[in-house]
């Protein structure tokens, strides 16, 4: 029990991929976003930041921009995920940044 580090999220995962609105856009292939998600991203100090209301999650952000993400968001979370890619997020998010930074320090199990 002493390796279980436990992290709630308060927020969608979603919130992560906003940490670059450029390459969110590209990752999804909506190029023809970015202003928009950049617009959303510039309201929050932080993309953690990005979850006000149950009407206003990140995910329902996207969706009521591109609708055909619902469908989809497995996929195009991942494709975006990789494009803006771990060091930028974590940049951009601190609370998911030390969860992870905590699981970094754990020792390695001897096999």
């Amino acid at each position: 029990m002493r390796r279980f580090i436990p992290y709630v999220q308060m927020y969608e995962f979603e919130a992560l991929l906003f940490s670059d609105p450029d390459r969110f856009a590209n990752g999804i292939s909506r190029p023809d976003l970015r202003s928009k998600l950049s617009r959303i991203r510039n309201c929050f100090s932080t993309p953690e930041h990005i979850n006000d209301s149950e009407n206003t999650a990140p995910s329902k952000r996207i969706i009521k921009m591109y609708p055909g993400y619902e469908y989809q968001k497995p996929l195009y979370g991942v494709l975006a995920a990789l494009e803006i890619g771990l060091p930028k997020i974590r940049d951009e998010c601190p609370l998911f940044s030390a969860w992870l930074t905590k699981l970094e320090a754990l020792p390695a199990l001897s096999a």
